[in-house]
């Protein structure tokens, strides 16, 4: 736990081999951060870019390219795996995430029987398996954690995402016995890079409409009370140097959530970052901003559908750019 007192964890948005064996273990040495995350285009980036990864594909002869992705990406979360286990014996996070094929985000059944398939084969009991909150997304959370399987709901935007997840993982809970660990991931500064420029132009202030989203989505999680359900707030990394590099981390320190952030904002924040709760934000103050977001011409629900949309899409491109290369 990163902050105590809030029962707030910061997970490092990255993997990669190499700093698997070195930073990642430095960052957990002092308690910096109790868990990772990864996602398609992170592996994209690593596993064809980093020299780390050229010997044992070389070694894998002649299987298809989405084998050869698994082998690299199953062999990476299990290193993390191992690596954070003793923070999860000690009820401390140490968990590790990896993304069912984003091509099956409309598929429930093939979502369940790769999510089953792999957790099954890294053999962790410590590692939680991604799942998009799409219509058969949901059918799948239920099913995996029905099983026990700890699952991370992700490339949340809207409320009725979030509401949808934890009705599933409670579905799921019931029929398991036991209470799972899952987490619901909110996507913050994707918001706010779609819709800046405009609201600058209309002198409305701006990095503000992704957070004050997603403070309502936090409520709304919290106020269903499923144990083991935490919020954690993802995408908030900084594309805008005007903004400090924690900001989204500093301005979405929540009681019983979790940050997963890019390791320069996980540094920044350890450095610079303040240790103050600030969500949920007061409804007035965010119902004065929606309604000076909609006075500029901006459907929100709207964009937070494309969001939502060009995300999936964006991790199918990543997946099919590693396919296509192995």
């Amino acid at each position: 736990m990163y902050i105590e007192d809030l029962k707030f964890s910061l997970w490092a948005d990255f993997i990669e081999r190499e700093y698997l064996e070195n930073e990642f273990k430095e960052l957990i040495g002092k308690k910096i951060i109790n868990g990772a995350t990864s996602n398609p285009a992170i592996f994209k980036n690593a596993i064809l870019t980093s020299e780390a990864y050229k010997s044992q594909l070389e070694s894998l002869g002649g299987i298809s390219a989405k084998e050869k992705y698994e082998a690299v990406a199953m062999y990476d979360i299990s290193k993390a795996a191992d690596i954070l286990r003793p923070l999860y014996d000690a009820g401390d996070d140490g968990y590790v995430s990896i993304e069912v094929d984003p091509f099956y985000c409309d598929d429930a059944e093939a979502t369940i029987a790769e999510g089953k398939r792999i957790f099954t084969t890294i053999e962790r009991p410590n590692v939680m398996i991604k799942v998009p909150a799409t219509e058969a997304g949901y059918i799948a959370m239920e099913a995996l954690t029905a099983e026990g399987i700890p699952v991370n709901a992700t490339l949340v935007f809207k409320k009725e995402q979030a509401l949808a997840c934890v009705a599933a993982f409670k579905r799921g809970s019931e029929l398991c016995g036991e209470n799972v660990d899952t987490v619901i991931s909110i996507f913050v500064s994707r918001v706010d890079r779609a819709i800046d420029t405009i609201l600058e132009k209309e002198g409305v202030s701006v990095a503000l409409t992704g957070i004050y989203n997603s403070s309502v989505i936090y409520e709304a999680i919290e106020a269903m009370q499923l144990p083991k359900c935490r919020t954690l707030f993802a995408s908030t990394g900084v594309k805008d140097d005007s903004l400090p590099a924690h900001y989204y981390v500093e301005k979405l320190l929540a009681y019983n959530s979790i940050n997963t952030a890019p390791i320069d904002t996980i540094k920044a924040f350890d450095t610079n970052g303040k240790r103050e709760k600030a969500v949920p934000v007061s409804h007035e103050l965010v119902e004065k901003h929606m309604q000076q977001v909609a006075s500029a011409g901006i459907d929100l629900d709207a964009v937070l559908q494309e969001q939502i949309d060009d995300g999936l899409e964006a991790f199918k491109k990543a997946f099919q750019e590693i396919l296509e290369a192995l």
